[in-house]
C-alpha cells in the first residue's frame, strides 16, 4: 500500500483533534505546518478549520486569505471563506463568493451548495433560493435539502411544508437535520395556532436530540458570585485598561436581544456585531488560569490585557465601517459580570429582561445548541435558569457599579423611543431617529430572531405563552 503523504497525515491528525474538541492543539499544529511549509494551501486550511469552532472569525479570515493567495482556486478555502463572510454578516461576499465557486463545480459543489442555499435563507433571499432549487444539482438528492425545498414550499403552503418538515425531522437518523426540520415546522404550527402540536413535536425532538444538562454547574457558578459580591465592589478590580467604546447586551435568549441590538445596530455610531463568542472565550481563559469565579481578584494585569487584546481584536473585525461603538449580542455576559468588569473595564451594558414564561416557551420551541444550551429541553430547567439570572444580574451590576440600562422588553416594545433614549445615554452616543426602525437594518441576521426582525416593532409576541398555558404550573408565579 502506498504510504499518505506527510502533509495528508499531518491533516488528517488535525481533524482528529478538532474533532476531540483540542482547538488549541490543532491550531498549534496547524501554525507549524504553514511555518514549515508556507506555500502549501493545507496548512492555511488547517487553521482556518481549528479557528472556526471557537469563533474567532477575523483569524480564520485571514488564514482563508492567506491560503488563497497561495492557492486562489482551492475549493475548500473558497467555500470556507464564504461561509466566514455569512458569519460575520457580509451577505452580497458570501453569495457571490459561494455562487462563483459552484459555477466551476467543485468536488465540493454539493457542501457549496449548502452553504449558499442557507447564506440565500439567512439574507432573506426567498426568489433567489428558489430559482437556485429550480436549478437542480446534486445536492438536492441529499436529505439535507429537504429543509431547504420545505422553505420554499412554505410562502405559498405553509401547512404542506409543516408536514414535510416533520416527516423529515421524525425519519432521520441525523441529530443536527431532526433539530433543523424539527423546529422549523414547529414554527409552522405555531403560526398557525396548532399550539398543542408544535408543543409535542418540539418535545419530541429535544427528548430525541438535547441531552442531559448540569444546570448544578450553574448554580455553583452564580451562587459563588453572589457570594463573593456580599464582599462588595472591593472584590474585583480593573485589571486591564477601559474600553469605553465596547457596549454589551445582558440577557438570556429570546428576552429581545435582538431587536435591542438591531435598534442600536442602526445607529451609526453603533455596530452590532451579532453573538460574538469573544465573551465565552474570557470565560474559557479566566478558568484555565483557575481565577474564575472564587479568585478574580488573583487575575494578573498581563493576562487580563491579554484576554482583553484578544476580544476586542475580534469585535473589531466584526465592527461596521464608520462606527466607533461595538455592541456585542453574546448570550453569555448575564453569567460573568464580575469578569467583564475586570477584563472590559468602562464597557456600557444593556441589561434586558422579558415575561418569563413568554421567554421560556420561546425558547422550548427554538433551536438552540443541543450542548451550549440544554437546558431549553424542558420548562422545569428552563425556569431554574432564569430564576438565577434575575438572582445575579442586578445585584452585580449595582455592587460593581457597572455603566449599565435595565430595560424590560414589553417596555420597549410599548415605548420604543423613551427606551432606546435610555440604553443610547448609557452607550454615550446622541438619539438618533433612525434606532426606532429596525427593520430596515439590511445586515443579515443569523440569530433565532432573524425573520422577526425584519418586521416593524410590535407586540406579536407578547403574552404568547397563555397559547402554551397547559404547559406552566403555578412554579412559575414567584417569577413574576
Amino acid at each position: 500500500m502506498k504510504p499518505k503523504a506527510p502533509q495528508s497525515s499531518e491533516a488528517a491528525e488535525i481533524d482528529a483533534l478538532i474533532g476531540a474538541r483540542r482547538h488549541a492543539e490543532a491550531l498549534a499544529r496547524a501554525e507549524r505546518w504553514v511555518a514549515r511549509l508556507p506555500r502549501d494551501a493545507g496548512g492555511y486550511l488547517a487553521m482556518v478549520k481549528a479557528l472556526l469552532p471557537t469563533g474567532r472569525l477575523a483569524a480564520a479570515a485571514d488564514a482563508a486569505d492567506k491560503g488563497l493567495r497561495v492557492a486562489p482556486q482551492h475549493p475548500q478555502l473558497q467555500m470556507l471563506r464564504g461561509i466566514l463572510d455569512h458569519r460575520l454578516g457580509r451577505s452580497d461576499a458570501a453569495i457571490d463568493r459561494l455562487s462563483r465557486l459552484i459555477a466551476t463545480r467543485p468536488p465540493n459543489e454539493t457542501e457549496a451548495s449548502f452553504a449558499l442555499a442557507e447564506a440565500l435563507h439567512r439574507a432573506a433571499r426567498e426568489e433567489a433560493l428558489e430559482g437556485f432549487i429550480a436549478q437542480g444539482g446534486a445536492w438536492l438528492d441529499d436529505e439535507r435539502a429537504a429543509v431547504f425545498t420545505a422553505r420554499s414550499t412554505a410562502r405559498r403552503d405553509p401547512a404542506a411544508a409543516a408536514e414535510a418538515l416533520e416527516r423529515t425531522a421524525r425519519a432521520t437518523r441525523s441529530g443536527l437535520l431532526k433539530r433543523i426540520a424539527g423546529f422549523e415546522a414547529v414554527r409552522l404550527l405555531d403560526k398557525a395556532g396548532r399550539y398543542r402540536e408544535a408543543f409535542d413535536l418540539a418535545s419530541f425532538v429535544h427528548a430525541e436530540t438535547t441531552p442531559p444538562f448540569d444546570i448544578g454547574a450553574y448554580e455553583a457558578e452564580v451562587a459563588e458570585q453572589l457570594r463573593q459580591l456580599e464582599k462588595g465592589p472591593a472584590w474585583f478590580a480593573a485589571k486591564a485598561p477601559e474600553v469605553a467604546q465596547t457596549a454589551l447586551v445582558v440577557g438570556l435568549p429570546r428576552s429581545g436581544t435582538t431587536l435591542v441590538e438591531q435598534m442600536l445596530d442602526r445607529h451609526p455610531q453603533v455596530s452590532g456585531i451579532g453573538e460574538y463568542e469573544g465573551v465565552f472565550e474570557i470565560h474559557e481563559a479566566l478558568v484555565g488560569l483557575g481565577v474564575w469565579p472564587q479568585n478574580l481578584r488573583g487575575l494578573q494585569a498581563a493576562d487580563a490585557a491579554r484576554i482583553q487584546h484578544r476580544y476586542l481584536e475580534g469585535a473589531a473585525a466584526r465592527r461596521r465601517a464608520g462606527a466607533g461603538m461595538t455592541f456585542d449580542k453574546t448570550l453569555h455576559a448575564w453569567r460573568m459580570l464580575p469578569a467583564l468588569a475586570a477584563v472590559l473595564p468602562g464597557a456600557a451594558f444593556v441589561h434586558i429582561t422579558r415575561s418569563p414564561r413568554d421567554c421560556a416557551i420561546s425558547m422550548f420551541l427554538s433551536n438552540f445548541h443541543p450542548n451550549a444550551w440544554g437546558f431549553t429541553r424542558d420548562l422545569a430547567s428552563i425556569r431554574r435558569v432564569v430564576r438565577l439570572e434575575r438572582l445575579l444580574v442586578r445585584r452585580a451590576i449595582e455592587v460593581l457599579g457597572l455603566r449599565a440600562v435595565s430595560i424590560v422588553y414589553e417596555e420597549l416594545v410599548d415605548h420604543p423611543e423613551r427606551e432606546i433614549r435610555r440604553a443610547l445615554e448609557v452607550l454615550g452616543v446622541p438619539f438618533d431617529p433612525v434606532v426606532l426602525s429596525p427593520e430596515g437594518n439590511t445586515r443579515t441576521v443569523l440569530t433565532l430572531s432573524h425573520e422577526q426582525v425584519r418586521r416593524s416593532i410590535n407586540r406579536s409576541s407578547i403574552d404568547r405563552w397563555r397559547n402554551y398555558a397547559f404547559a406552566f404550573d403555578a412554579a412559575w408565579d414567584e417569577l413574576g
